[in-house]
């Protein structure tokens, strides 16, 4: 039997490499420094990171911070005073339960009505008012400085004042006035004046003004204005006779 063949591999013979040329020039350029991590010209730079930073408003200015003060100061004092307002007023209804006081054209008596040569009416009037003051523990004082007139479709007849007095609680007072005046050109007003007397009904206003104190138990009061306005109609306007009021009613209001 013949001998068999034993086939042995051989490796091959590696190839010879080949020998680089020397580089004629230096890789890192004069006068710069050699990077570990290649060459710096073909490296990309990081990428840029923002910060993202709270924005945050400015701050407001001392002087504007005391203007707030200011102004809540301000309102908080006014609503204050006005709850004081209030709790006073409660008291002073509970405590003293004031009533608005009550008056009354009782008569008039006319002196003097008639047209002079130059056409001007000349008129004195005498009026009676009644003063009630219902309240058990408010007196009135009446002071200086009041008005009184009387007026036929706006016109002025005559006009007058009050007197001076104080009137207690509980208390009625009757109050006599004297009235004069003068109507320039008043031959018009004498034709609508002797209309409404054929139709017996004379329309004639009453206003008061007049300056008033309050007093509260021992306690006077500020000065405030009473505003009387009486409504009236009367059957004539003829000198020394006798005036009917038909019908009266008479309104009050208080101004400071």
């Amino acid at each position: 039997m013949a001998d068999q063949q034993k086939i042995h591999p051989v490796s091959a013979p590696e190839p010879e490499q080949e020998a680089l040329p020397k580089p004629t020039a230096p890789l890192v350029p004069r006068n710069s420094s050699r990077s570990e991590n290649g060459d710096p010209e073909r490296q990309q730079p990081p990428p840029l990171k923002r910060s993202l930073t709270p924005y945050s408003p400015s701050k407001p200015t001392k002087k504007r911070s005391c203007c707030k003060r200011c102004l809540c100061w301000t309102c908080c004092l006014f609503f204050l005073l006005i709850i004081l307002l209030g709790i006073a007023a409660a008291i002073i209804y509970f405590v003293f339960q004031p009533k608005i006081p009550k008056y009354s054209v009782d008569s008039i008596r006319i002196t003097q009505f008639n047209l002079n040569n130059d056409m001007s009416l000349s008129a004195t009037f005498n009026v009676n008012i009644t003063a009630r003051n219902p309240n058990k523990k408010i007196g009135i004082y009446y002071e200086n400085g009041s008005h009184l007139s009387v007026r036929y479709k706006g016109t002025n007849l005559c006009e007058g004042s009050l007197p001076k007095f104080y009137q207690g609680h509980k208390n009625t007072t009757l109050l006599n006035v004297n009235l004069t005046g003068r109507t320039e050109n008043a031959t018009n007003l004498l034709q609508l004046l002797q209309e409404d007397r054929q139709r017996g009904k004379i329309p004639l206003n009453i206003r008061v003004k007049v300056p008033v104190r309050i007093k509260l138990g021992k306690l006077k009061l500020m000065k405030w204005k009473f505003l009387l306005k009486c409504r009236l109609n009367v059957d004539n306007l003829s000198q020394d006779n006798v005036i009917r009021i038909r019908d009266n009613k008479c309104t009050v209001r208080f101004r400071f």
